[in-house]
């Protein structure tokens, strides 16, 4: 089994959390890549973050937990996917070397209905999870709530 690992990374945005989403192709998924020997997941995750977007500015409020992806692409991959804040807006595509040109075609910061809509079925489970963690809705009014964790 191949174990990829990335992070859901959200950012605040007047009174409402939003979702970096990214796009290769047709297909959107967050930041993510393959865990190389001699590196755990949250090293992959970061350094791929880092690749992938320039974003360096990753605050885990809500610890080190994760989530997995049911098995995909033919049943050989699993993702695994970290959620982090940050307050970097701009993300900036570098050159993936082996491909010479950079991995991904498009970014788009989403709220949360705006990523359901996007998102490949595989990654609701991790879309709902993430949602959860950084909403406390108590009220049950449907407004703005604080963060679980801060």
């Amino acid at each position: 089994m191949i174990l990829s690992a990335g992070i859901v990374i959200v950012r605040k945005e007047t009174k409402e959390w939003k979702y970096l989403f990214l796009r290769a192709y047709k297909n959107w998924d967050f930041p993510k890549g393959i865990v190389e020997s001699l590196e755990g997941p949250m090293e992959t995750a970061k350094r791929e973050v880092k690749e992938e977007t320039g974003i360096t500015d990753l605050n885990f409020r809500w610890g080190d937990i994760f989530k997995e992806t049911l098995p995909y692409s033919g049943g050989n991959k699993i993702a695994r996917y970290y959620i982090a804040e940050t307050t970097q807006s701009t993300v900036t595509f570098s050159i993936n070397l082996e491909l010479g040109r950079p991995e991904h075609h498009e970014y788009r910061w989403l709220s949360y209905d705006e990523i359901k809509e996007l998102s490949p079925k595989r990654l609701l489970t991790t879309i709902e999870w993430a949602n959860s963690l950084i909403y406390q809705d108590t009220s049950g009014d449907g407004k703005w709530n604080e963060p679980l964790h801060g």
